[in-house]
């Protein structure tokens, strides 16, 4: 078992990539570690994991447990160190709301803040 959290995100998403450098930023004690889900690598967590291919999404890794969507962001900003893990507070929206903004933000993550021509390897 890994104790590091691993994400998974999309290594041309513009969105994605500005969000890893705010998390390597933030992240002092260097536990994240991040795949693109392009990669061979995320293919592979993809496949061990059993994550729908379609998956769309980021996707946290951490202790055996798959978290996507909402929920992957709750639990990313609950590793960050404070004030970030207050936005926890979140977590008391219901999950269908927070599912259904965050996917309103993917599907417009490329228009609103472009694509790179290449992926991004970490």
């Amino acid at each position: 078992m890994n104790k590091n959290p691993i994400l998974l995100f999309d290594g041309v998403c513009n969105l994605c990539n500005r969000t890893v450098d705010f998390i390597l930023k933030r992240d002092r004690a260097k536990r994240f570690r991040f795949v693109a889900l392009q990669s061979e690598k995320g293919k592979e967590l993809i496949a061990k994991f059993e994550i729908p291919t379609e998956t769309d999404s980021v996707i946290l890794i951490f202790k055996n447990e798959v978290f996507i969507e909402s929920d992957a962001v709750i639990e990313i900003v609950k590793l960050l160190p404070t004030p970030w893990k207050w936005l926890t507070i979140f977590k008391i929206i219901p999950l269908k709301l927070r599912n259904r903004i965050y996917n309103w933000i993917a599907k417009n993550r490329y228009r609103w803040f472009g694509r790179r021509k290449t992926c991004r390897v970490i």
